[in-house]
């Protein structure tokens, strides 16, 4: 299979690429700085683009999106308006398979698991004030996607954080009771999607159920680099 990854040179974007090169397939992977790829293998076409002005899809039976910026309280629109050009290109080269990454965020909820902390401080700080701008834009993305004629589907990770291998994660519609997804889990799920049918015109949240770390362990790593 042709896959294309856009935002390859992240951290979920590399694990995925990585991940789909060891499965067999042919992979391009879309990055602003190629230089800085540290991916290699059979199979890999590593090229530089910046996808709010072009997106080069060609040749693709899928397209995995990976794109994401860090949390600011500026405007953010890359998700917008990468996710116009990702489809406007798409059609353009008859290309009909698009996932997304998205966010859990998207649709504040109360998480089973996420307790007091999370569900009464955490999620209603962040989405109000250093989250803000990123979900209004994911909301624009995903409202884009959904209305496009595209077999599209959209992934909401949870909180997400580093591990180095695969777990059996858990997968569920729109929403999830789960806090935590790992990069891997994440990768694993996209590059599913890539082959499997199940999820198309719709939104799956995915969650890592085994290894996750704690909530005070993640706050740490977020304000302390830890």
């Amino acid at each position: 299979m042709r896959i294309v990854v856009l935002g390859a040179n992240g951290g979920t974007g590399r694990r995925l690429v990585r991940q789909a090169l060891d499965a067999g397939h042919d992979v391009r992977a879309v990055t602003r700085q190629p230089g800085s790829f540290p991916v290699r293998g059979p199979g890999l076409e590593v090229v530089a683009a910046d996808v709010t002005v072009d997106v080069p899809v060609g040749g693709a039976d899928v397209v995995l999106s990976t794109l994401g910026v860090p949390f600011t309280r500026r405007p953010v629109l890359l998700y917008s308006r990468s996710t116009a050009n990702v489809l406007a290109a798409m059609r353009r080269a008859g290309v009909r398979r698009l996932v997304v990454v998205s966010s859990s965020a998207t649709e504040p909820h109360h998480h089973a698991e996420g307790g007091f902390l999370l569900n009464r401080v955490i999620q209603p700080l962040v989405t109000a004030t250093i989250g803000k701008s990123t979900y209004d834009d994911m909301r624009v993305m995903e409202k884009l996607v959904r209305d496009s004629s595209l077999d599209w589907t959209i992934v909401r990770p949870s909180g997400l954080f580093d591990s180095d291998s695969v777990t059996p994660y858990r997968l569920s519609e729109n929403r999830s009771d789960g806090i935590f997804t790992s990069r891997a889990d994440l990768a694993a799920c996209l590059l599913a999607q890539a082959t499997d049918t199940t999820w198309v015109g719709r939104t799956v949240a995915v969650t890592t159920a085994q290894g996750t770390p704690t909530l005070l362990a993640m706050l740490r790593r977020e304000a302390f680099g830890k």
